[in-house]
């Protein structure tokens, strides 16, 4: 099932709470592209904006559909709103992201902006945080294998990202591993493990971020949870 229409009706809700003259962070995703498209729509009709993409991908397709990058792209000071995807996100706005490969740059924007609007289909929304979705976790090329069995050794099933056959290369040029951890009762402790490693660059455990999160049904409507969490515990140790 695609959940097409869960999609645009999440990224539909979502555009409402784009103002004019916002900066405006584009997540990266098959929501995404659907919030990009509409978006483009109320930019054509006047809707003044500027944009950092999470992505090179998103970045082209925004400059194709006629919405301006920030100028000094892919450089940026802050960020107004961002609306982006997930491939998890759980009652607490717990989130797992970087299915598309894009995790290091969408976490950026994420912590740079005053509001993080997520959108999500029903396929996403999970009773158990990490029930459905692997952990992705940006590592450098060089010396991965060993940072593979450290990974193991906290108790992942872990999996070198592949792609046509080779090591897929996120943006950034990294490896990505998908972690399969399994429910996570506290992966605020499952990040900080991982992102002491040398080595890893980034995770894509999105702890504490969400500000909003709209998830489209099937019926064409949008339901909205609301959170204003604290600056997340493991990002002030």
């Amino acid at each position: 099932m695609s959940f097409e229409v869960s999609k645009k009706a999440a990224a539909r809700a979502a555009i409402g709470f784009v103002e004019d003259g916002m900066i405006v962070g584009l997540g990266t995703g098959s929501t995404s592209l659907f919030m990009v498209g509409l978006l483009a729509e109320k930019v054509a009709a006047g809707l003044n904006i500027q944009a950092v993409a999470t992505s090179e991908a998103i970045a082209a397709e925004a400059r194709r559909q006629g919405i301006t990058l920030v100028a000094e792209y892919p450089n940026f000071q802050r960020v107004d709103l961002t609306l982006d995807g997930a491939d998890e996100a759980d009652g607490e706005g717990r989130l797992i992201k970087g299915g598309g490969g894009a995790l290091l740059r969408e976490k950026l924007v994420a912590m740079a902006s005053t509001r993080l609007v997520i959108m999500i289909d029903e396929s996403k929304r999970v009773q158990q945080f990490g029930e459905n979705w692997p952990v992705p976790v940006e590592v450098v090329p060089f010396g991965w294998a060993r940072l593979h069995k450290r990974i193991e050794d906290l108790g992942a099933q872990v999996q070198l990202r592949q792609k046509d056959g080779q090591p897929f290369h996120t943006d950034q040029g990294n490896y990505i591993f998908d972690c399969r951890f399994g429910p996570m009762e506290q992966p605020e402790k499952i990040h900080a493990a991982l992102i002491q490693l040398t080595g890893v660059v980034e995770t894509g455990l999105f702890l504490g971020l969400t500000n909003t999160l709209v998830t489209g049904c099937e019926s064409g409507e949008a339901q909205m949870q609301h959170f204003y969490p604290a600056p997340p515990t493991y990002l002030t140790v």
